[in-house]
C-alpha cells in the first residue's frame, strides 16, 4: 500500500542502521589484524610512480599551476582571499550517524541561480556567481567586491568547462602528455609517461577538494575511519581529525578486483618505496597490448596485505534503499549521465588552517600522513560526470602570497588516491603547487566512481575551488517552485470569501500532496534557516524565493487540516475502503513530520549549536506556539495523531 510507503521506509533505516553496527565492528577487526602494517603507495619520487599513475590511476589529470593565465590566476587567487575576509566561508554543522559534527573545513557554495548541493543531511544553497549573461545580472543581491568574486570563480568555472571538454577519452597517454606538455612545458620527447611525475615532483602547493569527505566526530576513534557511506561523503564533506575520519563506501566500488591492475606476483627484493615498511613482494603491471609485464617494486608487510581481500570483501555497502529514502517519503528521479561536454553548475569552495586544527588524524592504511579530509567518493554527481579541482595555498592569514617556496614533497599539500577497496594496487600521492589543477574524469575512467581520494594536509593554509556537474534533479529552486504548483492546484480559494477547500479528496492525490508538503518543509525551509543567518548577512538572493516557499507551505498546512476535517468526516456515499486508506496515508505523512520536526528542534537547541555566534546559530523556523491564530494546525501533531489513530481502531 502506499500509504504504508513512509513507514517501510522507516523500519528499512532502522535494518540499515543495525547491520551498519555489525559492519564497522568488522572493520575494526580489519584493522586490527592489519595492526601497524601499511599498504604500500608512491609518490613522485619513488621508482615506478609514473607506471602506476597510467595503469591504475589514468583517470587523474594534472594541470600545472604555470599552464592557466597569470591574470586567471590573480582573479580567482583575490576573490578567494575576498571570500574569505567577508566570512563568508563557514563550517557547516551536518549529521553523520545521527549525530551533529562540525565540518573541519570551513565551505561556501557558489553556481548557477537557484541551485542547491546537498551533503551529509545538510543543503547549501548556492550564492550565483555573477557571469555576464546570468538572469543575476543587474540584481543588487551582494555588494561590488563579492559580486567580483563571484564572477572571477564563474571565469575559471568556464575555463574549466572548456578545458576538461577537449580532453578527449581516447588515448590516455596522448591525453596526458599533452596536458603535460601544455602544463609543465617538458620538453622530453618519448617518454610519454614522464610527464605525470616530472610534474608531480616540482608540485607543492595545496590540494584541495572533498565535498564528500566525511565529516568527523568528536568520539572517532582510529577504527572508525572507514564509517561513512558514500552517500554521506558527497560532494564536499571535508574531513578532519578532531572530529573524526571515516572510509567511505560506494555502491560502484564492491568489485575491488576487477577495477586493479597491478597483481601481485612472486616475492621480490626488498623495497624500492620509502613509504614501505619491511620486505616486499614485486607488483606487476598489466599492460593493454598483452606486453611482458614489467615488475614494480614496493614495499612489502611482513604479513601480506593481500591476505586480507577476501576480508575485504564483506565491508561493502549498498545504499540504494538509503538513496531512495533521502528526501521524505518521495521518490528518487533515475539517475542522470553525463554524455556530452562537461558543464560544471556549482563549486564548493574549502578553506582550511592546518595551524589552527589541534590535531589532525594520521592517514590509517597506507601511512600518508595528516589528513586534512578523508577517503571519500565524491556523491550528489551525475554520473560519469568530472570534477575539477583548483588549489591555492598562501602561507598565513594576513598575508596572500602563494605558498611555492622550496617545501618538500612531504610538507606542501597532497592529493592521496587509491583504488576503492582494493588492497592489491599501490596507493598514489600527489604534491601540489599553489594554483595547481587537477581533474578527475568521467566518461570512460570514471575515476570517481572507481576510486576513493583523501587530502592530506601540507603546512600553510590552502584553498580549493571545487567544480562539479551537480545531481540537481530535485535541488533548484525551480524544481520545488513546480511542485508546490503541483500541490496547490488541488487547493480550491473562493475569490469573494477567501474560504479555502479541496478538489480531490483520492488517496493518491491526498499522499501526493502530503509528501510535496514534507519535502518543502524539511528539505528547504528547515535546511535554509537551520544554517541561520548566513544566506541573507551575504548575498539577498534567496530571501524572497524562501519566503515565497513558506507562503506556499502554510497553504500545504491549510490542505492537511482539510484533508484531515475529510477523514475525520463520515459523509455519505464515501466508501468505507477509501476513508481508511485516506487516514492511513494521513497518518503515515504526520507521523513521518512529527518525528522530523521533534529531530530539527533538538538539532536547532544542541549543545554544538549553542556554540555558534547569532548570526550562524541555527533558527527553528517554521515555528509557532500553541493556538496561534494565524496557523491552522499546531506545531506539535501528537494529538491529532492519536486522533488518526483512534479513528483507524473503530474502522
Amino acid at each position: 500500500m502506499k500509504a504504508r510507503h513512509c513507514k517501510h521506509n522507516s523500519r528499512n533505516m532502522k535494518r540499515s542502521g543495525d547491520s551498519e553496527g555489525e559492519k564497522r565492528r568488522k572493520r575494526r577487526r580489519l584493522l586490527q589484524e592489519l595492526g601497524d602494517q601499511k599498504i604500500p603507495f608512491l609518490g613522485p619520487s619513488d621508482r615506478g610512480f609514473q607506471q602506476l599513475w597510467d595503469s591504475s590511476y589514468s583517470g587523474l589529470v594534472l594541470r600545472r599551476s604555470c599552464s592557466l593565465p597569470a591574470e586567471l590566476h590573480g582573479r580567482v587567487q583575490e576573490a578567494l582571499l575576498t571570500l574569505r575576509t567577508k566570512g563568508c566561508l563557514l563550517r557547516d554543522l551536518v549529521r553523520v550517524r545521527d549525530r551533529d559534527v562540525f565540518t573541519a573545513v570551513s565551505r561556501a557554495l557558489l553556481g548557477q541561480p537557484g541551485h542547491t548541493y546537498r551533503y551529509l543531511d545538510t543543503r547549501l544553497f548556492a550564492i550565483p556567481w555573477h557571469s555576464e549573461d546570468s538572469e543575476v545580472k543587474g540584481q543588487n543581491c551582494c555588494d561590488p567586491d563579492l559580486r567580483a568574486a563571484c564572477k572571477a570563480l564563474w571565469e575559471l568555472n568556464t575555463f574549466f568547462c572548456s578545458d576538461v571538454s577537449q580532453r578527449k577519452e581516447g588515448d590516455r597517454l596522448e591525453q596526458c602528455v599533452k596536458a603535460g606538455e601544455v602544463e609543465a612545458k617538458q620538453s622530453e620527447e618519448g617518454d610519454t609517461e614522464s610527464k605525470h611525475s616530472e610534474d608531480s615532483k616540482r608540485s607543492e602547493g595545496g590540494e584541495s577538494e572533498s565535498r564528500q569527505s566525511e565529516e568527523g566526530d568528536t568520539e572517532s576513534k582510529h577504527s572508525e575511519e572507514w564509517d561513512i557511506e558514500s552517500k554521506h561523503s558527497e560532494e564536499g564533506c571535508s574531513g578532519s581529525k578532531q572530529e573524526g575520519e571515516w572510509e567511505t563506501e560506494s555502491k560502484h566500488s564492491s568489485e575491488e578486483g576487477e577495477s586493479s591492475q597491478v597483481q601481485r606476483s612472486a616475492p621480490g627484493a626488498p623495497g624500492g618505496s620509502k613509504h614501505s615498511e619491511g620486505k616486499c613482494p614485486t607488483w606487476t603491471h598489466k599492460t593493454d597490448a598483452g606486453t611482458e609485464p614489467e615488475p614494480v617494486e614496493l614495499g612489502a608487510q611482513e604479513k601480506p596485505v593481500a591476505e586480507l581481500k577476501h576480508s575485504l570483501s564483506d565491508y561493502h555497502i549498498e545504499d540504494e534503499e538509503e538513496q531512495g529514502s533521502e528526501q521524505g517519503c518521495s521518490q528518487p528521479s533515475p539517475p542522470q549521465v553525463c554524455t556530452g561536454p562537461a558543464q560544471f553548475n556549482v563549486t564548493l569552495l574549502n578553506y582550511m588552517d592546518p595551524a589552527a586544527m589541534s590535531q589532525l588524524k594520521e592517514e590509517p592504511y597506507y601511512g600518508m600522513g595528516k589528513m586534512a579530509v578523508g577517503w571519500h567518493h565524491d556523491e550528489n554527481l551525475i554520473n560519469r560526470s568530472p570534477v575539477a579541482v583548483y588549489s591555492y595555498s598562501c602561507h598565513d592569514d594576513k598575508a596572500g602570497e602563494s605558498g611555492e617556496g622550496g617545501s618538500s614533497e612531504n610538507t606542501c599539500w597532497r592529493i592521496g588516491l587509491k583504488v576503492a577497496w582494493d588492497i592489491y594496487t599501490p596507493g598514489l600521492t600527489l604534491p601540489l603547487q599553489s594554483g595547481d589543477c587537477y581533474y578527475m574524469r568521467g566518461t570512460r575512467d570514471d575515476l570517481n566512481s572507481t576510486h576513493q581520494h583523501c587530502v592530506l594536509a601540507g603546512d600553510n593554509p590552502r584553498f580549493s575551488s571545487t567544480h562539479r556537474v551537480a545531481e540537481c534533479s530535485r535541488g533548484t529552486l525551480d524544481y520545488i517552485q513546480s511542485r508546490c504548483q503541483e500541490a496547490l492546484s488541488t487547493l480550491h480559494t473562493d475569490p469573494e470569501t477567501g474560504a479555502h477547500s479541496l478538489q480531490s479528496l483520492l488517496p493518491d492525490t491526498l499522499q501526493h500532496c502530503e509528501e510535496i508538503h514534507n519535502e518543502v518543509e524539511f528539505e528547504w525551509l528547515r535546511q535554509y534557516w537551520f544554517q541561520g543567518q548566513r544566506y541573507a548577512r551575504f548575498c539577498s538572493w534567496w530571501s524572497r524565493p524562501m519566503e515565497q516557499l513558506e507562503k506556499d507551505w502554510r497553504l500545504m498546512e491549510t490542505m492537511s487540516m482539510l484533508f484531515l476535517s475529510a477523514v475525520e468526516e463520515e459523509e455519505e456515499g464515501r466508501a468505507g475502503e477509501s476513508r481508511r486508506e485516506m487516514a492511513e496515508t494521513l497518518l503515515a505523512a504526520l507521523t513521518d513530520r512529527q518525528q522530523q520536526r521533534q529531530t530539527w528542534r533538538d538539532r536547532c537547541h544542541s549543545s554544538l549549536a549553542q556554540t555558534l555566534p547569532p548570526e550562524e546559530a541555527p533558527v527553528d523556523r517554521p515555528f509557532w506556539g500553541v493556538d496561534d491564530p494565524n496557523m491552522p494546525l499546531p506545531f506539535d501533531l501528537a494529538d491529532i495523531i492519536n486522533r488518526v489513530e483512534s479513528l483507524l481502531w473503530r474502522m
